[in-house]
């Protein structure tokens, strides 16, 4: 007997204990609950009439490109997102994780040594967080630091640097080279809340639900006690009325843009599931409801994410940013 955890088939142990194999999972609780779950269906007697309480859950293909993906109308970038109908499902992560490869094994045969030593080393997983995060402000930094974690074992610590900050350029070339409409964007959005910022106004928006949304960033200021002691610098917390904080108000705005769209599909998802009298549990893009509710939440959350990307998200935006600052952008 094969059970599938997200794709990796795990064959059962014959032995009374069933080995804790369930262990081995990506997600090992989810795993047991499912087994759990089945056990007690079959030992009903009647698995079809089983009254299941266990969620399923469906979860966006990188959901942060899909919403990019929409917004500049990437037909290339559509398809690697599941946006546009497909013989098979596109995997994202793999995608990338292929480009780097192909680009790792040419600079190899050129001799490139930190190439060498990452053959056989470039997976889905490696490069999978920086690829999900980038949409969401990831720096090259951050992206580096994601991918040394995952790196860490496979090859020596001296060599993890170096290893680490290759691949995270790639991954940086080969999203650029998938997704350019998303990059262009991004910098707009980044270019307009720096704009903003500097005429000492915090970056804000409304989103198609008509909610106002106000970035927060404020420049901190440091505050000097002098005791008969010794002397103190405090940093004082951020406050409405100091000046935006430029390069926090410039960096956010991207990824707080698109969270909130992803709140607003949320949103509609939620409302429509209600409707439909469906019960519905969401955790960011991944939404959850009894098994044989599976289909129309499917159904659901597809139509209201065109219905959301039928708006004229950026054109409004363009429009909003105008009228509340000008020239500004």
């Amino acid at each position: 007997c094969v059970l599938t955890q997200r794709g990796h088939h795990v064959p059962l142990s014959n032995d009374s204990t069933g080995g804790r194999w369930w262990q081995t999972g990506d997600d090992p609780w989810q795993v047991l609950a499912c087994c759990m779950e089945l056990t007690s269906a079959v030992r009903s007697g009647d698995p079809p009439s089983f009254i299941s309480h266990l969620p399923v859950h469906q979860d966006g293909s990188c959901n942060g490109l899909q919403h990019y993906a929409a917004l500049g109308r990437d037909w290339l970038g559509a398809k690697q997102v599941n946006l546009v109908p497909g013989d098979r499902p596109q995997d994202p992560y793999a995608g990338v994780a292929a480009m780097v490869e192909e680009q790792r094994a040419k600079d190899a045969a050129e001799g490139h040594e930190i190439a060498i030593n990452l053959e056989g080393k470039i997976s889905r997983k490696v490069v999978k967080q920086t690829v999900m995060t980038v949409v969401y402000g990831v720096t090259w930094v951050g992206g580096r630091l994601q991918i040394a974690k995952q790196l860490r074992g496979s090859i020596p610590d001296d060599q993890l640097w170096d290893c680490s900050a290759y691949v995270v350029g790639e991954v940086f070339r080969a999203l650029r080279q998938s997704f350019a409409k998303a990059r262009g964007i991004q910098d707009w959005l980044s270019a307009s809340a720096r704009k903003v910022s500097l005429a000492q106004r915090p970056m804000e928006w409304v989103t198609p639900l008509g909610l106002p949304v106000v970035q927060p960033y404020h420049k901190m200021y440091q505050k000097s006690v002098s005791t008969q002691l010794q002397g103190l610098n405090m940093r004082v917390a951020w406050n409405p009325s100091y000046p935006p904080d430029t390069r926090k108000q410039k960096n956010a705005m991207p990824p707080n843009f698109v969270h909130s769209l992803d709140s607003t599909h949320m949103m509609l998802t939620a409302l429509h599931a209600h409707r439909a009298g469906i019960s519905f549990v969401a955790v960011h893009d991944s939404y959850w409801t009894h098994a044989c509710f599976v289909d129309t939440m499917n159904r659901i959350c597809r139509e209201q994410f065109v219905t959301l990307h039928n708006e004229p998200i950026l054109s409004d935006l363009a429009q909003f940013l105008e009228h509340k600052f000008g020239d500004l952008t």
